[in-house]
């Protein structure tokens, strides 16, 4: 979760650290912090809080050399502080981190036995002590990272210079990512792309139990057996300007902007005249059609696409799907069968648990679907199958367009296996495609009712706590809502079935507490109505988001946002725009920084 980067150069390393890190700040910012050889010797400057806190240090601190390793750190291991801050190390060695070291408690009192003593309380500090031991009894880099990696257990992607190579940065990685840019007479290390896409778009992958020593003018990347091995190199198919606010005055709104164009990104490969096609993707129609079952596997945002895929699939296709927190599925000794599919879903392709679940799936020999953003990230190669979801880049941590593709991607699917198992016609199909090119339209408009939106949510942001409801796909809907609500916003909300309000729920409703109703589903209006009147019986300030009807009098809710009707199998795709907006407003006008919610980052890539 935390971010790297590191260069290798003739140039100022501190400056193309700096801009590195500015682009990382979405995978953590709690502290910051770098380490530059200056005239041969390494020198640190770190310190807690953001990047801005570290140029001011640095300006009666500077660092002048070409060669150095940054970090912008999520905290695991001890609170944000300057001393927790990476880099960690010494005058012979210093590293930054990204990962866990689990078993950092039993190398820290062997080092603590060997003579070392502690000043932060992270795990990295155990890491940097160990590999300083082991640097001094062997000598060289290479002899004491292998010795590291026997004895360290965890996840880790891993920067690291040595006194006495000043012209050399050394990588390693498990779980976490951490790529190997190649420029033009300078070359990097970082945890993804975006740190160097202002001075390349190339690089090579590391995997797992590879050393890379990265020079200058020189790339080597080791195998376990220390020998030489030649990697293909990848390029990245964004650049800066994808990475660029565009005149948003945020991330996260640009990226709710960019959703009717990634949607047609992510459908258009898979329409073929009129019939939907994955078989280039390696899902044939006779595989499709041998599924009895999905396991859908994800974290947070993309666990609630996985809901929406649950809903669509089992409606459409009538075949059964259960969907799974990542980190539960991992330890519960999951009943899997050969017929059966785990689908794994992650914006990043690199969520720690979500890709522990796959590696589970495949240990039992289940066939894996991966739904990922990220090419070439660890997810994608490992999966058998991978449905690329084409969003592009997604900069603020939380989730919108990605979550907007996902849901597309798998009722695309679900569309699909319906046709597939003869429960609708081409002639549906075909309908049903139509009416999903009307999509990016239907967004458009409510994106025009951009001051509406606002104005709700200005009703809200005094609010300590907020409740939304909802049933059957509306219910799934109302958890990504409350999720987006609650992680930028910070006002505590909860989402709850709209039928499950009389079992306990109701007992938290009293005057003028605001509850957020939606209502897309027709054959349950007046269902849901009847819960609007519970909760208005007991002094509710109602907020309801629904389709046009003559059922909704406008005297039902306090505040009525209309959503324009489509096909029931793409309201989802209609229905999450106003509650987006309605949590980004919400974040807007309290001032907080939306892109850069506290205490969160965009990539989990640690349990």
């Amino acid at each position: 979760m935390c971010g790297i980067v590191g260069v290798v150069s003739q140039q100022q390393a501190a400056d193309v650290l700096i801009t590195g890190l500015r682009q990382l700040e979405y995978r953590g910012y709690d502290s910051v912090g770098l380490s530059i050889f200056e005239n041969g010797v390494i020198k640190t400057v770190k310190t807690q809080g953001r990047i801005d806190n570290l140029v001011k240090k640095l300006e009666t601190h500077p660092l002048n050399g070409g060669v150095g390793i940054g970090h912008t750190r999520w905290a695991t291991h001890g609170e944000p502080s300057d001393v927790n801050s990476h880099p960690h190390g010494n005058h012979r060695v210093s590293l930054v981190h990204n990962g866990i070291i689990e078993n950092y408690l039993f190398i820290k009192a062997r080092m603590i036995r060997k003579g070392y003593t502690f000043e932060s309380a992270t795990d990295t500090e155990a890491l940097a002590k160990c590999l300083d031991y082991y640097y001094v009894q062997k000598g060289n880099p290479i002899d004491a990272i292998r010795k590291v990696l026997e004895k360290i257990r965890g996840s880790y992607a891993v920067g690291m210079i040595f006194d006495g190579h000043p012209d050399q940065i050394y990588a390693i990685r498990k779980d976490s990512p951490l790529i190997v840019g190649i420029g033009k007479g300078r070359n990097f290390i970082a945890s993804d792309i975006t740190a160097i896409l202002d001075y390349t778009r190339d690089y090579y992958l590391l995997e797992e139990g590879e050393i890379a020593i990265v020079e200058k003018d020189k790339i080597t990347i080791l195998d376990n057996d220390l020998e030489e091995i030649h990697k293909e190199i990848q390029s990245a198919s964004w650049d800066r300007q994808s990475a660029e606010k565009e005149g948003y005055p945020h991330f996260m709104l640009k990226e709710i902007h960019d959703q009717p164009k990634v949607l047609m990104n992510a459908i258009n490969p898979r329409l073929k005249d009129y019939k939907i096609d994955f078989t280039d993707e390696g899902l044939s129609d006779d595989f499709l059609k041998s599924i009895t079952k999905f396991h859908m596997v994800a974290c947070g945002t993309a666990m609630h696409a996985a809901m929406i895929g649950k809903h669509m699939i089992e409606q459409e296709a009538r075949i059964s799907v259960d969907v799974h927190i990542a980190s539960e599925f991992r330890y519960g000794q999951p009943i899997l069968n050969s017929s059966e599919v785990v689908m794994v879903i992650s914006q990043s392709g690199e969520t720690a648990d979500t890709l522990a679940a796959l590696r589970l799936a495949k240990s039992h020999g289940i066939k894996t679907i991966a739904v990922v953003n990220v090419v070439g990230s660890s997810i994608a190669r490992e999966a058998d199958v991978v449905l690329y979801t084409w969003a592009g880049l997604e900069i603020a941590v939380a989730s919108t367009k990605a979550y907007f593709v996902q849901s597309a991607l798998l009722t695309l699917l679900a569309k699909k296996l319906q046709r597939l198992h003869g429960l609708c016609t081409d002639a549906e199909i075909a309908l049903f495609i139509e009416d999903l090119h009307k999509i990016p339209d239907l967004v458009s408009g409510i994106l025009n009712e951009q001051e509406h939106i606002k104005q709700l949510a200005s009703l809200i942001v005094s609010q300590r706590s907020l409740f939304f409801i909802g049933r059957s796909l509306d219910y799934a809907l109302s958890l990504e809502a409350s999720l987006k609500l609650k992680e930028i916003s910070y006002i505590h909300s909860e989402a709850y079935p709209a039928g499950e309000l009389k079992h306990g729920t109701i007992s938290l409703i009293s005057d003028h507490v605001p509850v957020v109703a939606l209502a897309t589903q027709e054959k349950l209006f007046e269902k849901i109505i009847s819960n609007i009147k519970e909760v208005k019986a007991r002094g509710a300030n109602v907020f309801l988001f629904a389709l046009d009807d003559p059922m909704f009098e406008t005297d039902v809710a306090d505040h009525i946002f209309i959503i324009q009707k489509v096909q029931p199998s793409l309201i989802p795709l209609v229905a999450i725009i106003p509650l987006q907006l309605f949590a980004y407003y919400a974040s807007v006008l309290k001032g907080l920084d939306v892109d850069k919610p506290r205490n969160l980052a965009k990539s989990v890539t640690v349990e």
